[in-house]
């Protein structure tokens, strides 16, 4: 079984729910650190013979096409994060289906091809959003990948489909691909991406993703470009929010070189065709 590695092209200032985070027009006049970022990470890629999968957020997109491109002509998949990196539960039904297609038809302009795949700012699909998987299936997604089916500061699913599996109405569907968690004593843990791949230590994510791929299971890593740039700026916040967002970053390169070095990797698009039959209703 293979492993789906995953980016969210974002900006180091594009953390949700504190009350320091940059309102969307002052975006603009902040300095940029996504260029040196994310190129590192392609590198990094490049020099293992890797391709992974690229959500970008579709205000980045827009104004640096040129990564899109680059990421693209390296053999990446390019699928899409939402354009104003907003929480899907706290937008309405039209406006998130409107943010989810403007960031498709952005993206799939500079591409020149379609694109499958969605995620949602920090995995924010919840009981609240029930319309979630009707408007991606709308705005033309194939896949998706936001469920979190574990508890979170924000976000959070409770469900106990831990595998792929179809998700929306009787007449389409859409195929879910929920982030990665295994059961510890009981409970639902991520080890896998983000502030949980930079907190534990790397013998237990190996462990952990041996698990998972004994159980028959994808494992999703997920990163996002500032998490291996120690020298990006920090937004205020309190100290258990500072603690998740900023803990070990300077372990995130090392533990991504491992990961790469250690386990087979693929994108989703490569996944769904080599081990998914997709029905003529999905």
């Amino acid at each position: 079984m293979e492993c789906i590695f995953s980016v969210d092209v974002e900006e180091w200032f594009h953390i949700l729910d504190i009350s320091s985070a940059p309102k969307k027009s002052e975006w603009d006049s902040l300095p940029s650190h996504i260029e040196n970022n994310f190129k590192k990470l392609l590198d990094i890629f490049s020099e293992k013979n890797i391709q992974v999968t690229c959500f970008f957020l579709g205000w980045i997109a827009k104004k640096f096409p040129h990564l899109v491109k680059e990421a693209r002509n390296r053999g990446h998949e390019i699928a899409s994060h939402g354009y104003s990196h907003e929480l899907v539960y706290k937008l309405r039904e039209e406006e998130f289906f409107q943010d989810a297609l403007k960031s498709k038809n952005i993206i799939e302009d500079i591409i020149g091809a379609p694109i499958l795949g969605y995620r949602s700012s920090g995995f924010s699909v919840t009981k609240d959003t029930p319309w979630f998987f009707d408007k991606l299936i709308e705005a033309g997604y194939t896949y998706d990948s936001s469920v979190f089916p574990a508890a979170r500061g924000h976000g959070g699913l409770n469900t106990k489909q831990y595998s792929p599996y179809l998700a929306g109405n009787n007449l389409k569907r859409i195929l879910e691909f929920p982030i990665t968690v295994t059961k510890v004593f009981g409970k639902p843990m991520c080890f896998f991406g983000g502030g949980y791949l930079r907190f534990f230590p790397y013998f237990i994510i190996k462990k952990m993703t041996l698990k998972v791929l004994k159980e028959g299971r994808p494992v999703i890593f997920y990163i996002h470009p500032r998490e291996i740039d120690l020298n990006h700026p920090r937004l205020p916040m309190g100290i258990k929010r500072k603690f998740k967002t900023y803990v070990n970053l300077k372990t995130m390169e090392g533990k991504i070189l491992k990961l790469l070095d250690e386990f087979k990797i693929t994108t989703f698009e490569r996944f769904i065709a080599n081990n998914i039959k997709i029905g003529d209703g999905c």
